[in-house]
């Protein structure tokens, strides 16, 4: 599209059209990314998922919703309510999976608005017609695990925490990654090689093994294994931008720079940081599915989040002990499947948006 300006000269005046608008680098590789249907419906699928898995509290919780007892309000999902509030007889928390207390909330001039699936992460349905693992039925829409905890509940909670440890997981190192990358290329030298020396001293380190020891020494926690993973996630992403940083610093424009006497850092920050953001853009789908692999595996192997804690990893684990309950691993392993799938498809169809090659298309 095309606008109209005047200029002029000495013996006249011509109308020249010039581009307005819609055609930044930024906007030809977002309309090549969404061309790409696969990647651009995967992408849609993917935070349409991760945002319902945020609301998960209000899809799969054992607390109901909203009640109406008596003529008064009460939002359980919110707030403990003793079992004497809706005519039980102890001051422990209310179990609203007690037939007695779902009687008393059906009582004509009650209501009650339950969640889509009325069990939580830890909720265990002491009422339950058959015993542990249950396979699928009408009241566990994917069964029970070999605790009694609802599949659905245990997938839903497990798959949020895979994907905001993943997304932390990604972000410090990519934060780290580019900061040591971006020091280490703009400064070259001596610098470059105490660098380098390090990475390839601490990338030595058995990093299973410092996994296996702080596991025994410190109770297991998201963030001591969100610390210990990122002490050895940036330095995969730090030679891409390194490389990077080497190549666009001979450039005319930051050499134009340097001799106006901008500082290094003003010249890292605004103009050589910019133009190497290629390769971690990419590579960002494919750190987080590296990231919620790694989650799995160590939760897998005992060595992840504590006990208690919702995880795919764990579920994996029970349906090894577990053969004959088909449907824990079946629908553990369909969740992981379905989720690296959009991730790639995604980190395909970046690569591709991003491809020097193409920016001309």
């Amino acid at each position: 599209m095309f606008g109209w300006t005047l200029v002029s000269n000495s013996t006249d005046l011509a109308a020249i059209p010039v581009p307005v608008g819609g055609n930044s680098p930024t906007r030809r590789a977002w309309a090549r990314f969404r061309r790409n249907r696969l990647g651009y419906w995967s992408l849609l699928v993917f935070c349409a998922v991760v945002l319902l898995s945020l609301a998960a509290e209000l899809i799969s919780n054992d607390r109901p919703l909203l009640v109406r007892y008596q003529g008064q309000f009460y939002v359980p999902v919110l707030q403990d309510h003793a079992e004497t509030t809706f005519g039980g007889d102890f001051q422990t928390p209310t179990d609203y999976l007690d037939p007695f207390i779902r009687d008393q909330l059906a009582q004509p001039g009650n209501w009650v608005v339950y969640a889509p699936n009325p069990y939580g992460p830890k909720t265990l349905n002491y009422f339950a017609k058959s015993p542990n693992p249950s396979a699928p039925s009408r009241d566990n829409w994917l069964g029970t695990d070999d605790r009694g905890r609802d599949m659905l509940a245990q997938l839903i909670y497990g798959f949020r925490v895979s994907v905001l440890f993943a997304l932390a997981l990604t972000v410090t190192g990519v934060v780290l990654g580019v900061l040591t990358g971006a020091v280490q290329g703009y400064f070259g030298g001596k610098t470059d090689l105490a660098f380098q020396r390090f990475i390839e001293i601490w990338s030595a380190m058995p990093e299973l093994y410092l996994l296996i020891i702080f596991s025994a020494v410190f109770a297991p926690s998201l963030a001591l294994l969100l610390v210990l993973l990122s002490l050895f996630g940036w330095m995969g992403l730090s030679d891409y931008v390194r490389a990077e940083f080497l190549r666009n610093r001979q450039l005319d424009y930051v050499r134009a720079a340097r001799a106006l006497g901008v500082g290094n850092w003003q010249i890292i920050r605004r103009h050589v940081l910019p133009n190497s953001l290629t390769p971690v853009v990419t590579f960002l789908p494919f750190r987080m599915s590296g990231a919620i692999l790694a989650l799995t595996s160590l939760d897998f192997l005992g060595l992840g989040v504590p006990p208690g804690t919702p995880s795919l990893g764990e579920l994996l684990s029970q349906g090894k002990n577990n053969i004959d309950a088909w449907w824990i691993s079946l629908a553990t392993f369909a969740v992981l499947v379905v989720t690296l799938l959009l991730l790639t498809f995604m980190g395909d169809a970046l690569r591709d948006a991003l491809d020097p090659r193409k920016a001309e298309q």
